[in-house]
């Protein structure tokens, strides 16, 4: 038998990992609570957690009737694109974390500042009031948000709009992906009417994605366009593109473009006549860019910005944005828009967002009619708010004036005819009371014949991300002698 003073040694050996490991999973709470900085009343919101390891960890509710819906997606890349949120109920949220560092962001849709916190957890329970200060409130101005590309589940969106204030969103609800294939889903499940999750925030629930990888079985792309709002269940599949199109617009609803750049994304428009355009589209994202090498090439006249590893994020922007104004150019009156594909991509629900003017009241059908008419801008960032314009009588003189809001101060405004950028203005930048940025315009142009014209601006952010805002085209009257004419093509002066 080994003497006492060799065994106690021994068992304090084999006992101290067992002693460190327990102190090592030791977990803190950690309550939060997300508050409006002026109200003090609690806010939905989304919360980011991340360790000094780089660890994401995602609350819960503490409220009963709470919930949280957790967010994990990420892109592999150079750097890769990482998206581990959670949204959360206008509740406190608790989480059991061990003993460390934290980066704790919060936000709340686009109209307020966020807020990142760094929290040490030592060994008691720590508890967190997070304000969050608006910068503008656009259902003041009577203009209310909404995203027409949704790949969140009819379960999940009540928590997630409210978390992000986005007040109408268009579940793809019915795809396919197999040429000459009907598209399946749970649309029939649900009556093609609205779903208020509350007063101001209202769900479409019947909407449609063609998105071709597929033809015979066989691997050939072709690429995506969406019906939105229609009420019927589709039984057709594509192509041919034309008759669900047809059937779509008799039903009231509306035929959206998925991204530009798809092989069949120009030779679709002639046919299936879109009423939307994605100006911001879902490879806009909050995290890095993550598609550089997607799709068809730009067209060489375009010049847009590249490097080593493809489209750099200003010229994906700059792509999109001169196919669309091409599409104009050839006569076609898309409305542009903005989705953002939440639930495939590592993007928020809202990150692109679409404003429409509801100047007398909210309700999905004013919404749908502003969209519609044009009354609209999309944005990734700053508010742009363009009045109508003053035309002289010999339509010679356009004088566009607005104002533009924004977090951050606006690097450049530009005055868009037919495509050219026409005017730079330089933005005032004046500090608002929000602690935002506010610049207005009034710059005046004489197009020559038949065109339109648009307002764009840009942040100057400090980490030179690109956040964008740009109107819905304004036409002037048709000038038959001098028409419009798509790129490379000269006008007619006979």
């Amino acid at each position: 038998m080994k003497p006492l003073c060799l065994i106690v040694p021994l068992v304090i050996a084999l006992l101290t990992p067992s002693i460190a490991n327990a102190d090592a999973k030791k977990l803190v709470a950690l309550r939060g609570e997300v508050i409006d900085a002026d109200t003090q009343r609690p806010l939905p919101s989304r919360v980011y957690i991340q360790s000094a390891d780089g660890t994401w960890h995602f609350p819960r509710s503490e409220a009963k009737d709470g919930s949280a819906v957790s967010y994990r997606k990420q892109r592999k890349g150079t750097p890769p694109s990482v998206e581990m949120h959670t949204t959360l109920s206008a509740h406190p949220f608790v989480i059991d974390l061990p003993p460390g560092q934290y980066t704790i962001t919060v936000e709340h849709g686009k109209e307020y500042h966020p807020l990142t916190k760094e929290v040490s957890i030592g060994l008691d329970a720590v508890g967190l009031k997070l304000p969050l200060k608006r910068w503008i409130n656009m259902a003041e101005h009577g203009w209310y948000s909404g995203e027409t590309h949704v790949h969140r589940t009819l379960e999940e969106l009540p928590n997630v709009m409210l978390a992000e204030d986005l007040n109408v969103a268009f579940p793809i609800t019915s795809w396919v992906t197999e040429a000459f294939t009907a598209p399946k889903g749970e649309a029939g499940e649900r009556a093609a009417k609205p779903i208020a999750v509350d007063a101001t925030h209202i769900i479409f629930p019947r909407n449609t994605e063609y998105e071709i990888f597929t033809v015979n079985k066989k691997p050939h792309t072709l690429g995506a366009f969406f019906a939105l709002n229609h009420q019927s269940m589709f039984t057709k599949g594509v192509p041919p593109v034309r008759s669900v199109a047809e059937q779509a617009h008799k039903e009231g609803g509306l035929i959206e473009m998925d991204k530009h750049n798809w092989p069949w994304s120009m030779a679709l428009v002639p046919l299936i006549k879109p009423d939307l355009y994605e100006l911001a589209n879902n490879h806009v994202w909050r995290t890095d860019f993550g598609f550089p090498s997607f799709g068809e090439p730009a067209a060489e006249y375009m010049r847009v910005e590249r490097d080593r590893h493809g489209f750099t994020e200003r010229g994906w922007l700059d792509y999109g944005f001169q196919n669309y104004y091409a599409l104009l150019n050839c006569g076609f009156r898309i409305r542009p828009t903005a989705g953002t594909a939440s639930g495939v991509h590592p993007v928020p629900l809202g990150f692109g967002r679409v404003y429409v003017e509801c100047p007398l009241r909210f309700s999905y059908r004013e919404w749908l009619d502003g969209l519609i008419r044009g009354r609209i801008f999309v944005t990734t960032g700053p508010m742009l708010f363009v009045d109508d314009a003053l035309v002289t009588r010999n339509f010679r003189d356009y004088t566009v004036t607005g104002s533009a809001v924004s977090e951050y101060p606006l690097d450049r405004i530009e005055i868009i005819v037919n495509g050219e950028v026409a005017r730079v203005a330089k933005p005032e930048n004046k500090k608002t009371a929000q602690h935002a940025y506010e610049s207005k315009f009034s710059e005046k142009v004489t197009p020559d014949g038949t065109s339109w014209v648009a307002v764009r601006c840009f942040e100057d952010r400090p980490d030179k991300r690109v956040r964008f805002a740009h109107s819905s085209p304004m036409g002037t009257p048709t000038v038959a002698e001098k028409p419009l004419a798509p790129p490379g093509v000269r006008r007619s002066t006979s």
